[in-house]
């Protein structure tokens, strides 16, 4: 039997070959997902039988749905035959399994703070009609007030200064009340220590030659591109929106769908998210054994 350990960057191909038999739509089936957070979520993976498992907490007793080519029935019987297990960001049909294969012992909680906006790729990247205006009208203004921007891809000879936009951004809006903060800056820098390791795609603007805003992601699956990080000046007037514009017209245009995570219950990003009126927002559900 394997053993469940910390993925390493070099476990990346090993991990991305089962990945890319998933037929998952969540941002937790993704290696750079598991990279960034698994020491802050204590997330630990092992391959048995070409089947990916994931797990996660201190007690190590809270899994993530396996999915590959293997057994599926077997890998789920080999996880139920634990005590006092709960299993997070379950989908419809991961639930329905459950609820099949262990009638009665657990309970279900959808985990809307979890629930992953998808949006449709040329809906960002044309932002047509009228739900969409003040979106148009922010960019308009950041264009007028910033006649010399460009659009850059981040490459080994602009990394530097996103990271010091990165360190900037932090100092700026940390202002002691924001839960998380430090643990996305720990994520954020390690995505931009490992760019070319995790093979991400990313995007930056310029203004008056200074990085104002820059993004990150790379592949969930055939048709979905999944965003994993979005930064910008909060000062500067339609920054984000146009770090979101022109990063999906220049680093998603293979895809159908963008994947831009989900809100961990913020209400400003939660509002943010919905003001581009999502294709759909992946429900997600935790299981608890009943008491």
């Amino acid at each position: 039997m394997s053993e469940f350990k910390k993925a390493r960057i070099e476990d990346k191909e090993a991990i991305d070959q089962i990945l890319r038999n998933c037929p998952c739509s969540s941002l937790e089936y993704n290696f750079t997902t598991l990279f960034l957070w698994q020491d802050i979520y204590n997330i630990e993976y092992k391959i048995e039988d070409d089947i990916l498992y994931m797990r996660n907490g201190q007690d190590k007793k809270s899994y993530l749905f396996p999915c590959g080519t293997g057994d599926l029935d077997k890998a789920v019987s080999n996880i139920l035959k634990e005590e006092n297990i709960r299993f997070y960001s379950l989908s419809e049909e991961n639930k329905a399994y459950l609820e099949e294969k262990a009638p009665g012992r657990f309970d279900f909680y959808e985990r809307r703070n979890d629930g992953d906006y998808v949006y449709l790729r040329e809906s960002l990247a044309t932002l047509k009609g009228k739900k969409l205006s003040a979106k148009r009208n922010h960019i308009n203004r950041f264009i007028a007030e910033n006649p010399n921007w460009k659009y850059e891809t981040i490459t080994a000879q602009n990394i530097e200064e996103v990271k010091r936009m990165h360190e900037k951004w932090c100092r700026l809006v940390d202002d002691g009340t924001k839960h998380g903060l430090s643990e996305e800056s720990c994520a954020v820098k390690k995505a931009l220590k490992y760019y070319d390791d995790l093979k991400l795609s990313g995007g930056l603007i310029r203004a008056n030659g200074e990085v104002v805003a820059f993004s990150l992601g790379d592949r969930l699956n055939s048709k979905t591109f999944l965003v994993h990080i979005e930064k910008a000046f909060a000062d500067i007037t339609g920054a984000y929106q146009i770090i979101n514009r022109e990063f999906v017209l220049n680093n998603c245009m293979d895809y159908e769908f963008v994947n831009r995570e989900d809100d961990t219950g913020d209400e400003s990003l939660r509002k943010a998210k919905l003001s581009y009126r999502p294709y759909e927002i992946v429900k997600k559900y935790e299981a608890k054994e009943k008491a």
